[in-house]
């Protein structure tokens, strides 16, 4: 039934157009869908969620990974260790400052998502969106006078999703599985994930799901993203889903374009002076999607070969086999190469869309961003941003120094080097990363040289 409802929405979603914009209003024609097929498709759905008890538990929760039971090494949890009697007083805002100071977020990252599309859907509207704001360890959702929901990552689990009511007399972390609804397999598929959704959204917040729904990253094309979301910032004529409320008529879906994409300014769309910035940094969203989809990829590459490395054990104990480490079952190597390439090919921004050569954000993420960045003795690092053209100008993915990359099983992380020196080799050079210049690929080789434990023995070319 799941995939049933899976397939659907993949379906309609690969026939969604792109808005025509014209003036202040852009109109859509998507396929016809009768009242009877969106009915069924609201049917399926309650028969999923109904069903959703009598199904088997996701594999991340079956040994040898028990995501669910198992406890969480995360910015959270080092924050109760470091900080056993935090003072959480003031309610609201004055809690998360204090909260995003301790677990090292950034305030200059926040993004603005005005879609109802978090648990806390109640408290989300156009005049009232949800805060995120984000760090490479851990991701922070705040609707003033709501709760505050964290999503902060575990090396060998993925994320680790608590909320937390900065309200409350004695606040405390609750670890919250209502999150795994969405980010337990619905959208990123079999692990536990974090993501960003672009989708039409009504007036009111309400998301046009028969519209389609598209999950983002750094591969999707600019014209599909921010559907929901607002957004700050420049980007020359390209046209983008951001900023913009939607209705319907008849079949046809109609923006209210009274923002439009080019917006640099959100006064009057909400009480700004009630979030701890006025803005949505165009950049800070691109950041975050690429993120996103690289946290997801170490993610699943991580689960897949710690649960085939058990199951060659366990085979190799049944069948009176020496128990090693080394890949000995075709199976087994066959989930460790397909790993390898994905990780590999995402560190390298492989089919990254491209963007316009005149975007711009704020000068306070970029400054903010890249604060802790290791350098080179040149004082380039791999969180320099680009933007034009593409997003970075070392395209080697910052998240190569997070403990989920360090932390990776041992062989697997053995194959992603040397794929990765491979593949920055200008000497021999690799068609499949033909898109890097050899230039470039030696200024990223130089930074992990000098920066990056396991990459001491690159050659800079």
């Amino acid at each position: 039934m799941q995939n049933a409802l899976t397939n659907e929405r993949q379906e309609h979603r690969s026939y969604l157009p792109a808005a025509r914009f014209n003036g202040r209003t852009a109109t859509a024609n998507p396929p016809r869908i009768r009242a009877v097929a969106r009915w069924a498709l609201v049917a399926l759905a309650l028969a999923t969620e109904n069903q959703g008890a009598a199904q088997s538990e996701p594999d991340y929760d079956k040994p040898p990974l028990n995501y669910s039971t198992s406890q969480p090494n995360d910015a959270v949890s080092a924050l109760q260790a470091r900080v056993t009697a935090p003072p959480w007083t003031g309610g609201g805002e004055a809690v998360l400052r204090r909260l995003l100071k301790e677990l090292r977020v950034p305030i200059e990252s926040q993004v603005l998502v005005f879609s109802k599309t978090s648990f806390q859907r109640q408290a989300i509207a156009p005049n009232r969106p949800r805060a995120i704001y984000f760090s490479d360890t851990c991701y922070v959702g705040w609707v003033p006078g709501g709760l505050v929901e964290v999503a902060a990552i575990d090396p060998q689990l993925g994320p680790i999703f608590y909320s937390f009511d900065p309200n409350a007399d004695q606040p405390r972390f609750v670890r919250d599985s209502q999150c795994m609804n969405c980010h337990g397999g619905q959208f990123v598929r079999g692990i536990p994930g974090v993501f960003v959704r672009s989708v039409f959204t009504a007036q009111n917040g309400e998301p046009l799901l028969h519209y389609g729904t598209e999950v983002v990253d750094f591969r999707t094309p600019l014209t599909n993203r921010w559907g929901g979301w607002y957004v700050t910032g420049t980007q020359g004529t390209t046209v983008h889903r951001g900023n913009t409320l939607v209705h319907e008529e008849g079949d046809r879906l109609v923006a209210d374009l009274k923002i439009g994409p080019q917006a640099t300014n959100l006064s009057g769309r909400f009480p700004a002076r009630s979030y701890l910035r006025p803005d949505s940094d165009i950049v800070a969203l691109l950041v975050l999607e690429h993120q996103t989809a690289m946290q997801n990829t170490l993610t699943r590459a991580t689960l897949d070969c710690r649960r085939m490395l058990a199951y060659q054990k366990n085979l190799q104990r049944d069948l009176k086999e020496p128990v090693t480490e080394t890949l000995a079952y075709d199976s087994v190597k066959h989930v460790f190469d397909a790993a390898v390439e994905h990780v590999v090919d995402d560190l390298l921004f492989r089919n990254e869309a491209r963007l316009p050569s005149d975007l711009e954000g704020s000068a306070a993420f970029p400054k903010a961003f890249g604060a802790d960045a290791p350098r080179a003795d040149d004082g380039s690092s791999l969180k320099d941003l680009q933007v034009a053209g593409h997003l970075f100008k070392n395209r080697c993915s910052y998240l190569i120094y997070s403990e989920c990359f360090l932390t990776l099983p041992a062989e697997l992380k053995r194959r992603i080097q040397a794929r990765l020196a491979d593949a920055l080799n200008s000497a021999t050079p690799d068609p499949r990363y033909d898109y890097i210049h050899a230039a470039e690929k030696a200024r990223i080789s130089k930074i992990l040289k000098q920066t990056h434990p396991n990459f001491r023995h690159l050659p800079e070319s």
